[in-house]
């Protein structure tokens, strides 16, 4: 890897949004991960390495075990940057339930 990966490059990839959902909910180890994700430990460990390397986790380290942790902070970049895009879905979905309040509440009945 050269250099540093922006947010959005480490974000891109599938698995270690996985990574990310998981850790949302709660502190995982990296066994856990494993388990849930059905990667083998070191492709986990490889991904983690990337996400704490980008400061979007932090691993606690305790006996033998490492426990991480989201850091969220690092994801307002992204947060700001969708923000824009997001009024605009806001627009065509409220356009979409403008169009489907005019819509009878029935279907067309069909000629045979």
């Amino acid at each position: 890897m050269k250099g540093m990966l922006s947010t959005f490059e480490v974000v891109a990839e599938p698995t270690r949004r996985k990574i990310l959902d998981l850790l949302r909910d709660e502190p995982q180890v990296v066994g856990d991960l494993v388990a849930t994700l059905g990667l083998s430990q070191p492709a986990v460990s490889k991904h983690l390495r990337v996400l704490r390397d980008a400061g979007l986790v932090t691993a606690e380290v305790s006996a033998q075990q490492r426990r991480y942790h989201l850091r969220a902070e690092p994801l307002r970049e992204l947060e700001a940057w969708v923000a824009p895009y997001r009024r605009h879905w806001g627009e065509h979905l409220d356009a979409l339930a403008r169009h489907l309040e005019t819509m009878p509440d029935e279907p067309p009945r069909r000629r045979k």
